[in-house]
């Protein structure tokens, strides 16, 4: 069984590998949030409580909540798209520091049409449809990658080995590309997850999440791939 997964995913890198070799990147969008998070961009989901907090802060997206954060990029993305950012989880005595959730949400839309409706606890997202990595999750056991579909939270692969949990204060490179229904996560270039999706969605919006624990964001860039 582990031979078929390593020759599976020999297979799926090199079939991504020769896929972007004649892919063009087209910049969209980027952010290095060194001013006040834009309106008209960007959209947070958390507690009203002042301790809750979301804001563009010494050059980075600083999220420092205990209830949890969602905040959405407010374009919709379509087709092909690669999305790059930095992202640190701070471990330093802060009174929500904590070793966990490294979380991101893409092609996320809702069939209920009440998209940017929510709070910010994680629960309330089980209704949308779009796929979904956490990295340290569950207190930095797990490492995760999931299709939400009309209810259905599929694990499609996970881990919860040293390697692919999280550090404190590191500073992580994140890479997410949708291209022709192959859906891959990369940290620090190295994939953790790759699937071809057969049913793969094609459009959504983008959300960086967490909650309870405090964490940079930087350098964000969104492209299409054509």
């Amino acid at each position: 069984m582990k031979n078929f997964f390593s020759a599976w995913l020999l297979f799926c890198l090199c079939n991504a590998t020769a896929q972007n070799n004649t892919v063009k990147d087209i910049l969209l969008f980027e952010d290095n949030f060194s001013s006040a998070l834009n309106a008209s961009n960007w959209l947070v989901e958390k507690q009203p409580a002042d301790s809750e907090l979301v804001a563009a802060k010494n050059g980075k997206l600083l999220i420092d909540t205990y209830g949890g954060a969602t905040i959405w990029y407010k374009k919709e993305l379509k087709g092909n798209i690669k999305i790059t950012y930095t992202r640190k989880v701070i471990v330093n005595g802060g009174k929500n520091d904590r070793l966990s959730d490294l979380n991101q949400f893409w092609m996320a839309t809702d069939p209920n049409g009440k998209m940017f409706s929510r709070h910010g606890g994680f629960a309330e997202y089980d209704s949308l449809n779009m796929y979904y990595a956490g990295m340290g999750g569950n207190y930095n056991k797990t490492t995760r990658f999931r299709k939400y579909n009309n209810g259905d939270k599929k694990i499609v692969a996970e881990y919860s080995d040293s390697l692919h949990l999280l550090q404190a204060n590191k500073e992580y490179l994140i890479e997410i590309t949708v291209l022709n229904g192959l859906v891959t996560f990369a940290v620090d270039g190295i994939v953790y997850f790759t699937w071809k999706d057969e049913q793969p969605f094609t459009h959504g919006y983008f959300g960086i999440r967490s909650t309870r624990s405090r964490q940079e964001i930087d350098d964000l860039k969104i492209y299409q791939l054509k």
